[in-house]
């Protein structure tokens, strides 16, 4: 009876430990999806978001590597265990569901930009067939007679067109083209577990995908509509950055001789001297400046020169010894104090 239940709970953590690996794995896998998503389509305004995913993806690493560790120990403990029918009838580990790939030697970010370009340059027609076709069958067809499409290159055209279609408001088109980007990804994916290279495996993508694998089509459409997310979530990021640049452009360009935004100037400034700008009546200005404290008039009267709002009249230097906007405060109590 202690036997059975020792065994029993060796293989309830033999199995924790594999799914608990499994786990792992699956998350690491997405987030180096999502990193390799960013930093084709938004290399520069993306890098904020890009260093959380890196993050993310070495405390993955991390974990990663700790399990496999736990799970070492427990081959080693498995091997030490003594033989019975338990240990005989039972399949122990096997290494090869963890067994990870050597790292192959990576390309540079210029090595890849170039690379891209030339192929972009060289296919982009037969990627934009590609993108616009639906039928499982037309698009394993398209690839038998185009194998060179089976690569990185093709899948990254494909993100970025993604993200612009959904710019451009072209929803439909986009869902279209998003279908066969995560087509592309899942050959990637089906070859680097396999490790052979994508075009010698595409067929069986097809032939997965087509016999109605539930679990296999379940996983594609749930990545297929995070994609999708993921993509609109690009779009809105590329748009808000346009705005913010346009808006930024705008204000340079209404910035006054010191600098100053006049619009910014003009709500920050109290009702009865907007009041004043609003019907531009240069007398109620001087009116409301003269009841006002005067280093409050004089800070006011030097935010609206500086920002162009107030264009004061250039009588002699003494303004630029003392200041434009005192200059003015005093220029506009003379006047009164003439008038009264």
């Amino acid at each position: 009876q202690a036997r059975v239940e020792r065994m029993e709970q060796f293989q309830k953590e033999k199995e924790e430990l594999d799914k608990g690996c499994r786990e792992c794995k699956r998350k690491l896998a997405e987030c180096q999806k999502k990193m390799k998503e960013l930093e084709v389509a938004e290399p520069e305004s993306g890098k904020g978001e890009l260093e959380k995913l890196q993050a993310e993806a070495q405390q993955l690493k991390n974990e990663e590597k700790s399990w496999e560790n736990k799970l070492e120990e427990l081959r080693k403990k498995e091997k030490n265990m003594p033989w019975n029918v338990d240990t005989l009838s039972k399949d122990g580990f096997s290494k090869s569901v963890f067994n990870v790939k050597p790292e192959e030697k990576e390309e540079t970010e210029e090595q890849k930009e170039k690379k891209h370009k030339t192929f972009v340059e060289r296919y982009e027609k037969q990627i934009k067939h590609f993108g616009m076709l639906r039928r499982w069958d037309d698009s394993q067809k398209y690839l038998s007679d185009n194998p060179h499409l089976v690569c990185e290159e093709t899948a990254n055209y494909l993100v970025i067109w993604c993200i612009d279609l959904e710019v451009e408001e072209k929803h439909a088109l986009m869902e279209q083209v998003a279908h066969q980007t995560i087509v592309m990804q899942f050959i990637l994916e089906l070859a680097k577990s396999l490790k052979v290279d994508p075009r010698a495996c595409f067929r069986q993508f097809f032939t997965k995908i087509k016999t109605a694998d539930q679990q296999y089509l379940e996983g594609f459409t749930e990545e297929l509509e995070a994609f999708k997310e993921r993509v609109r979530g690009r779009a809105r990021a590329r748009l808000e950055k346009a705005l913010r640049e346009y808006e930024e452009e705008e204000r340079q360009k209404r910035l006054g001789p010191g600098g100053l935004d006049p619009v910014d100037v003009y709500d920050s400034l109290p009702a009865e001297l907007q009041k004043c700008f609003d019907v531009k009546d240069v007398q109620m200005l001087q009116d409301t400046i003269s009841k006002m404290d005067p280093t409050e008039a004089k800070y006011h009267m030097q935010r609206c020169i500086d920002s162009g709002l107030w264009v004061p009249n250039a009588k002699g230097g003494d303004g630029a010894e003392k200041g434009a906007g005192e200059a003015v405060y005093e220029e506009i109590q003379k006047e009164n104090g003439a008038e009264d």
